[in-house]
């Protein structure tokens, strides 16, 4: 893509979304719709206007990384250990659930036994994204309806990295046990140079230099990605590596402000990560993957909630705040999309079934959005009684 495509390919995309957001606001309709549509209207199967959806959804994957970067920020160790360890029996046993749902629909519509796996694969997961962009920053992540969120999708996550890891390797030819062992031996190691770089480095230089305010920033970002590009390099996510980033410096005085000063960064490239969802969709497959799609989103919505209610309430957790926690992470993952390009790289998958995933997981966005907007606190909530940030 040229300068000059790229140029107008952001003036489409934000001025659109300027455009579909004023829409959204009037009608009280969440603005994740809005960039949603947006993306499947200009994107190459809709107008055609924007072409390299590839390009766009690489830059907007550095929204995620800021994403977890600042729920890192927000959240103190030794409370994340604790809340990982109560919701790990949570985790595990709603992704088995999900699992062996998603597979008996896969296979009751006749795809194949592996790609039934993978499709069930793939309802284990719920967005990280869609969970904490709907999070009020400055209430849930200090309470405890936030942490138990969060721990979940963290546990969901590493589980996704598994996942992802075997994927690669397929891809790649490797050994896929020997690839696993080695990236789940770099996690500690990882934690461990983190802390010792903001010991001994970042905070020092930070103190040291805290009334240039600009200064901070690019440590802050430099610190974010440059975690989150050597954790990649060592087998597991930049996502991963971006949440230890944030972490490591939560029990710092500075970590508010870097919080706020990064919030509107991040909330350019999720408009792009937002807007290559709905871009990347083949509407021309619409009528072939629409009937299992539907099928698997309804019990996707329907299950997630009341899973994840049931299981909260067997350790103890208030009826409300257990329907909140399942409503909120009620959708499939942007993991799920990601499964799907994989698999059907590596033609472990069809075409079809690869797009089965991508319909089910834009549809509960969707959904699931609408009913989180509606119903709880938020910062993108229709009504100012719901509306938090």
């Amino acid at each position: 893509m040229e300068n000059g495509s790229l140029v107008f390919s952001f003036f489409l995309i934000f001025s659109g979304a300027a455009l579909f957001a004023t829409v959204a606001l009037y009608t009280r309709q969440p603005l994740l719709v809005a960039y949603i549509v947006l993306g499947a209207l200009l994107g190459p199967y809709g107008l055609q206007w924007v072409g390299d959806t590839r390009l766009l959804s690489d830059i907007s994957h550095i929204g995620i990384i800021f994403l977890l970067f600042l729920l890192g920020l927000d959240m103190q160790p030794s409370h994340l250990v604790s809340m990982l360890s109560k919701s790990s029996v949570i985790g595990i046993a709603s992704s088995i659930i999900f699992a062996a749902t998603g597979y008996l629909i896969a296979i009751t519509f006749d795809f194949t036994t592996l790609e039934a796996i993978i499709i069930g694969t793939a309802m284990m997961f719920s967005s990280t994204i869609i969970g904490i962009k709907l999070l009020p920053t400055t209430v849930l992540h200090h309470r405890h309806t936030g942490e138990l969120v969060v721990s979940i999708l963290l546990l969901q996550d590493v589980i996704a990295i598994v996942v992802l890891l075997f994927l690669y390797s397929h891809q790649q030819q490797d050994s896929s046990g020997a690839q696993l062992a080695i990236a789940l031996a770099a996690l500690p190691v990882l934690i461990l140079v983190a802390w010792l770089a903001v010991k001994f480095v970042i905070l020092p230089i930070m103190q040291q230099f805290d009334r240039i305010h600009e200064y901070l920033f690019l440590v802050a970002i430099g610190w974010c990605l440059g975690l989150a590009e050597l954790s990649s390099y060592v087998g597991l996510s930049a996502e991963i590596g971006a949440f230890i980033a944030g972490i490591t410096i939560a029990t710092s005085p500075i970590a508010q402000y870097i919080a706020i000063s990064l919030k509107p960064l991040r909330d350019f490239f999720l408009i792009l990560f937002f807007f290559s969802v709905g871009a990347s969709f083949n509407l021309a497959l619409l009528d072939d993957v629409i009937i299992p799609a539907l099928i698997l989103s309804i019990v996707a919505l329907l299950l997630k909630p009341w899973v994840f209610r049931y299981l909260l309430q067997w350790l103890k957790e208030p009826l409300h705040t257990s329907w909140e926690v399942g409503f909120r992470l009620g959708q499939a993952s942007e993991f799920s999309i990601l499964i799907a390009y994989i698999a059907a790289s590596t033609q472990q998958i069809g075409t079809e079934a690869s797009h089965v995933i991508q319909a089910t997981t834009i549809i509960t966005f969707l959904v699931s959005s609408y009913i989180v907007v509606f119903n709880f606190k938020s910062p993108i909530a229709v009504s100012d009684r719901l509306r938090r940030d």
